[in-house]
């Protein structure tokens, strides 16, 4: 017998988003690719509302 809620889950959604900052290691910081500190960019805050990533916490912005 199936669960009831399979009958209704659907696999999460890959977007292709490509993001505009990369994780630096070193910093332990989002930068952007000429070297600026992604947080403190006001065109990519607005544009994408957060720079969290991968690499740390979800809920600090500053990740």
């Amino acid at each position: 017998m199936q669960p009831f809620t399979l009958n209704y889950a659907r696999p999460a959604v890959q977007l292709d988003v490509t993001t505009p900052y990369a994780y630096d290691s070193g910093l332990q910081l989002n930068v952007l690719p000429d070297g600026r500190i992604a947080a403190t960019d006001h065109a990519t805050l607005k544009a994408l509302g957060t720079t969290t990533s991968t690499a740390g916490s979800k809920t600090h912005f500053d990740d």
